[in-house]
């Protein structure tokens, strides 16, 4: 996946972040949809920022609420975008997950790339 720098789970839904699974957006967005729902995430964010900057927590709840919507919007959050039943591990440990033994390899072939 372009832009990623961190495993992608094998079937496409996480990536992994820490030993953290992150849920990615949904794939069936329309190119341009997702880069104008990925504009207004980075903008929120930025609102984010700049709220607390100045100590504004009312903006800052506010921004917060955008992001949210934002990444709800994007599949990142909420219901699960895919349809076989999965059960969502958003956030959850890979260790503690069914990804936890491809994780494991992925880390040793890591490991090796780097002793290479």
């Amino acid at each position: 996946m372009a832009g990623i720098k961190h495993p992608v789970t094998p079937d496409r839904r996480y990536f992994v972040v820490k030993g953290k699974l992150w849920r990615l957006s949904d794939p069936d967005l329309e190119p341009r949809e997702k880069a104008r729902l990925v504009k207004e995430l980075m903008d929120a964010r930025r609102a984010v920022k700049a709220a607390k900057g100045v100590g504004d927590r009312d903006a800052e709840l506010e921004a917060h609420r955008r992001v949210d919507e934002a990444k709800r919007r994007l599949g990142e959050r909420g219901p699960v975008w895919w349809d076989d039943g999965a059960p969502d591990f958003n956030r959850h440990l890979v260790k503690n997950s069914p990804y936890a033994d491809w994780y494991s390899k992925q880390r040793s072939d890591c490991s090796s790339k780097r002793r290479a």
